[in-house]
């Protein structure tokens, strides 16, 4: 079953409007896109991913509320040009959930999952861009340490990138979970290859050039007295997240909503665990 993140402080926090216009950056699966859809009336909300099978699902799981949802299949660096193609200059809120969707990881064939095997992909759009294996297998070692660092501040980097070079080419999810498991062993809750699985995602996904992109986009796209909501789960987005929050309040151009950022609820957590490290932060338009 799908658990949209958050969901609760995420309209109280973009406090979507009947009549406005809103944009859910990252559509995924649609539960945050549906929740905004049901407290419209005359308003729209535009469901936006870079994952078009993802996008399929969305329409069948918003179907009753269709009359006040648009999608649209593309990245955050394309969200100007695809409001544009909307006929849509400014909207009064947008959503963006930075992390990877249910759907994505528990696919096997999708390649983000270390619970099964799979073909090592990890393309959030599979129509386009190199593999994880692609990467994987082609880049030096010194240049799969930085990006295990880089990417998701793996301390165990170095050791790692020289494992995979020995055991290259590395074939599956799971072959690249043995050989980094049998490399740095497991010192606590998370699997070994946890961080590993992580950076590699964000690299080929190119998620940190995306992050830069919308947060240098969403002001522009949202009216004033607009709002803008991203959640967030590790504290590399959420730093920067924060940085960028705090540099348009300096400027004036915004207020800061949330001065601490937004936890899930123990409930929402025991029943929904992936929910566990999620952070919310969100500001107001000037």
């Amino acid at each position: 079953m799908h658990l949209p993140v958050l969901l609760n402080e995420t309209i109280q926090w973009l406090a979507p409007r009947p009549h406005g216009i809103y944009l859910d950056a990252t559509a995924g699966l649609g539960g945050h896109t549906a929740a905004i859809a049901q407290r419209l009336t005359t308003g729209l909300v535009i469901g936006n991913d870079r994952d078009a099978e993802s996008l399929q699902l969305a329409r069948a799981n918003t179907a009753q509320w269709s009359n006040r949802i648009r999608f649209h299949h593309g990245t955050f660096s394309g969200l100007k040009s695809g409001l544009a193609e909307l006929a849509i200059q400014k909207i009064d809120g947008l959503l963006a959930d930075l992390g990877a969707s249910r759907f994505q990881l528990t696919e096997a064939e999708r390649g983000f999952s270390l619970a099964a095997d799979g073909p090592l992909d990890m393309r959030m759009d599979r129509s386009r861009g190199l593999t994880a294996g692609d990467l994987l297998n082609t880049i030096t070692e010194k240049e799969i340490g930085d990006l295990l660092f880089q990417q998701a501040e793996e301390r165990r980097a170095r050791r790692i990138a020289r494992a995979i070079v020995r055991a290259r080419p590395i074939r599956s999810t799971l072959h690249l979970a043995r050989v980094v498991e049998q490399a740095a062993p497991r010192t606590g809750r998370l699997h070994p290859a946890t961080l590993t699985f992580l950076a590699l995602r964000r690299a080929v996904n190119q998620e940190q050039q995306e992050l830069e992109a919308l947060l240098e986009t969403a002001p522009h796209l949202v009216a004033p007295g607009g709002r803008i909501v991203i959640i967030s789960f590790m504290s590399l987005e959420d730093r920067r997240v924060k940085e960028s929050f705090r540099d348009l309040a300096r400027q004036g151009r915004a207020a800061l909503l949330t001065r601490h950022v937004v936890r899930p609820s123990q409930q929402e957590v025991r029943n929904n665990p992936a929910a566990r490290s999620a952070k919310l932060r969100a500001l107001e338009l000037k």
